[in-house]
């Protein structure tokens, strides 16, 4: 990897086994320059699909059941025939994984399109045959550097959608709306894009959901403009089964750049501090002990 991408809130340890792991492609195995699909596919065309990460750790699919939910759940929203089950698409990604050899320490990209069309146009009814499933694995872990001195968050002038705009807890394949916000953050100098709501207020970030600890409260959106994140969900209920306070709700940047401390989720992160928003420092400016209880209890959860 580039020095740039190094920093990214989605930056990763470079594995060199990657190298020779295959990729699945509508049950087949290829190489990974060799893993196509064509150029008619309605995921290339128009982006129309559902796709989840989900990770591999010491032998365990982490949280398998309910990234399937969350999988189903959009692609019913969506009208899109997977044309297997749940059980049956969980053993694909095994047999993926068996296929290569790997058993911890993996990062799987599931993504499933509506499939091969008759024509590039927005109509569903011009597919021509069954959807497209794709399954990468590889070997990630986390970026150990950019954990340690923390995220740069800069506010994005583009806003989360609403669900009448577009759904997201729909886990779909467009994320152009993402990528803007994450190019203006670049620009900037950040890392990561923070941001808004329609109203204004704190809704998440462009690729993972944002928390800030005030006090020993954990404060984050109320979910209605962010991604139905299943780390989240799992942070969120973890910090209350110690008996402290969790608020969903609307809050303000005001309200975020005078926060103790601050963090992201995602499942490949886990938990990643935050340590400066839009050039103003969190709390002290590096991760703190609130986040890495939280960080401490998370790993336990995994089993890392």
């Amino acid at each position: 990897m580039t020095d740039a991408t190094q920093t990214s809130a989605q930056s990763y340890a470079p594995d060199p086994r990657n190298d020779c792991v295959e990729v699945y492609v509508n049950g087949a195995f290829f190489p990974r320059d060799k893993a196509m699909v064509p150029v008619f596919d309605s995921g290339f065309v128009l982006g129309d699909g559902v796709w989840e990460g989900l990770r591999l750790v010491k032998g365990r699919l982490l949280a398998v059941d309910e990234h399937m939910a969350r999988l189903y759940e959009g692609a019913n929203s969506i009208q899109l025939d997977i044309g297997m089950d749940r059980q049956e698409l969980v053993e694909e990604i095994w047999k993926t994984l068996r296929h290569n050899g790997m058993e911890d320490g993996v990062h799987i990209r599931l993504m499933i399109s509506r499939g091969v069309k008759s024509t590039p146009n927005q109509d569903p009814r011009f597919i021509t045959g069954k959807a497209t499933i794709v399954i990468v694995a590889e070997y990630k872990q986390p970026n150990a550097v950019l954990k340690a001195r923390g995220l740069k968050l800069m506010t994005s002038t583009v806003r989360c959608s609403t669900p009448d705009v577009f759904d997201l807890r729909l886990n779909s394949h467009s994320r152009l709306n993402f990528i803007q916000a994450l190019i203006q953050a670049i620009n900037m100098g950040a890392d990561e894009a923070l941001m808004l709501d329609d109203r204004g207020f704190v809704a998440s970030c462009n690729s993972t959901n944002f928390f800030i600890i005030r006090g020993e409260e954990l404060w984050t959106s109320t979910g209605a403009t962010c991604f139905n994140g299943i780390t989240r969900a799992k942070v969120i209920a973890l910090w209350q089964d110690t008996g402290k306070t969790v608020r969903e709700k609307d809050y303000t940047l005001a309200e975020s750049y005078a926060a103790d401390e601050a963090f992201v989720t995602g499942t490949l992160g886990g938990i990643t501090p935050v340590t400066m928003i839009d050039g103003r420092k969190v709390g002290a400016g590096n991760p703190g002990p609130v986040t890495s209880s939280i960080a401490e209890l998370y790993r336990a959860y995994v089993g890392d």
